[in-house]
């Protein structure tokens, strides 16, 4: 008995040791633009026009998040910021116009050391070839809603002008390709995928199945649809409003837009932004329509292969999108709408369903999130923090309260900008001189601070930095966002153009 006993507490460590626990699959699924207004699952004025089954269902089934925020709104930061962990300034990716070197630091490097095997399908949008993937197809460059062009390995072209042509709307062919993949992968590894779907990029197209989706249904407008910039709401600038795309659809609908001709002659101004309006958002549902269909048929095919109890399920967009607040559309600036990125997250393992977490989370912990889950530290490079305690409903002790922004490019109405958000207060400097530029830009305003009361002003219809009502707080504020942005690596600012004009408006 004694020597049974003996041999028991030798062997059952080896055993459990020599059988570690499964490691989860990751199936990372992100569309470009699909902003939380269009989800229907965080409540607004489209929430009853959407269709939305998938994406419920998730949610259903996981955990919303109701504060994840990304750190630079436009396409190849952030992308870049989910695959880095990291700020623009810390992994150089500024703008539209940067590319993501493919010897650069990033997450599916180290899972994939780690012993996953991985793949990307669908938009990649960083120029260079991607790295750290066992397998890709993706689109060159923006990519194209019929008929799509899919790089591989085989046929990548630094000039995005190889790949091969795959019939269909892309969507349909991204989640195609995607299932083939998971079909054909090795099952004795654990696997990360990343879905990528260029939808709902403009121009918003959508398959045939969706035509008549909405057709005759107006749909209802924001309720400061009718802002005429920065002369009746205070902002340092005009912004980037609808009308512009109405330019965009007399000029080329039915060729690069969807739809029949499209025409605004005869029409006041606010008769012609209601029409582009219900033009824009028809055409956005309905190419987020065919983004929820996917959705669906890739939880159908984990839940026939027996991986859907052992797979993280992850929905999320890149950025946020202005559908038609304060009379925009676009996105980059700090305003909730574009700020804002939807995520919704499915693990029935280890997540209560139907929760939702109010934490702040920014793209740049998605990356250390991915390598929790995979059982592996991140590299001290990595700014951003696993939220899997977060996920649990058990908010560590220290956790962020407030969040650092900062838009790098430079337009006349959609000026450079950095500011502080807090659970109820925004702040924010638009400077408006370019990263790059040492002469002073030609800008329509002068540089000037915005300051939103998220409680009072949740819309952010009016800045209130002059009322005097609030000048201890933004005292505060501005003390703390000179901190946050220290503590971001962005401390030091290298253009002088730039550094000046902080410290004159300051």
């Amino acid at each position: 008995m004694n020597i049974r006993i003996i041999l028991l507490i030798i062997f059952v460590p080896f055993f459990s040791f020599a059988q570690p626990k499964k490691r989860p699959n990751i199936l990372y699924i992100m569309s470009d633009d699909h902003t939380s207004q269009a989800w229907g699952i965080y409540g607004g004025i489209l929430k009853d026009y959407v269709k939305n089954d998938n994406i419920k269902w998730l949610a259903e089934n996981g955990v919303v998040l109701n504060n994840a925020f990304c750190t630079n709104s436009i396409c190849v930061p952030s992308r870049a910021a989910v695959m880095t962990g990291q700020y623009s300034h810390r992994n150089g990716v500024y703008d539209l116009e940067d590319s993501f070197e493919p010897d650069s630091m990033n997450f599916v490097k180290i899972l994939r050391s780690g012993g996953y095997q991985t793949a990307l399908i669908g938009k990649w949008h960083l120029g260079k070839e991607p790295s750290g993937f066992d397998y890709y197809s993706v689109t060159p460059g923006q990519g194209r809603y019929r008929d799509p062009i899919l790089m591989t390995k085989e046929n990548w072209k630094d000039d995005q002008t190889g790949g091969k042509v795959y019939k269909g709307y892309s969507t349909d062919v991204i989640t195609d390709q995607s299932i083939e993949w998971l079909k054909n992968r090795d099952s004795s590894k654990p696997f990360y995928l990343s879905t990528h779907f260029k939808a709902t990029h403009e121009p918003f197209d959508y398959p045939e199945r969706y035509a008549d989706y909405l057709e005759k249904t107006e749909v209802p407008y924001p309720a400061d649809f009718a802002d005429k910039g920065a002369a009746t709401t205070g902002r340092t600038h005009d912004g980037w409003p609808l009308d512009l795309l109405g330019t965009r659809y007399q000029q080329s609908t039915g060729k690069e837009y969807p739809g029949r001709e499209f025409s605004l002659k005869g029409l006041d101004s606010l008769t012609a932004r209601k029409k582009i309006y219900q033009k824009f958002i028809k055409d956005f549902l309905r190419c987020g329509a065919a983004v929820d269909d996917n959705i669906g048929r890739l939880i159908d095919h984990l839940r026939k292969s027996g991986e859907l109890e052992n797979t993280i399920i992850i929905y999320t967009a890149d950025q946020g999108y202005f559908l038609g607040e304060h009379g925009f559309f676009d996105k980059r600036f700090i305003y909730e709408p574009s700020l804002r990125m939807p995520f919704v997250i499915s693990y029935p393992k280890e997540l209560k369903k139907g929760n939702r977490i109010d934490d702040i989370i920014l793209n740049i912990d998605f990356a250390p999130l991915f390598l929790d889950y995979a059982g592996i530290e991140k590299p001290a490079s990595m700014q951003g923090e696993s939220f899997r305690k977060n996920l649990q409903g058990k908010t560590p002790a220290g956790w962020r309260k407030d969040m650092y922004y900062r838009y790098w490019a430079n337009e006349s109405n959609r000026p450079a900008h950095f500011g502080i958000r807090t659970e109820r207060y925004k702040l924010a400097l638009f400077y408006g001189q370019s990263r790059t530029k040492t002469q002073r830009d030609k800008m329509k305003y002068a540089p000037g601070w915005e300051f939103y009361d998220l409680r009072k002003d949740p819309h952010e219809d009016h800045n209130a930095i002059n009322d005097p009502r609030y000048k201890t707080i933004i005292k505060d504020l501005k003390k703390r966002l000179h901190e946050i942005k220290n503590e971001s690596g962005d401390g030091i600012e290298k253009n002088e153009t730039i550094k000046e004009l902080i410290e004159k408006y300051w």
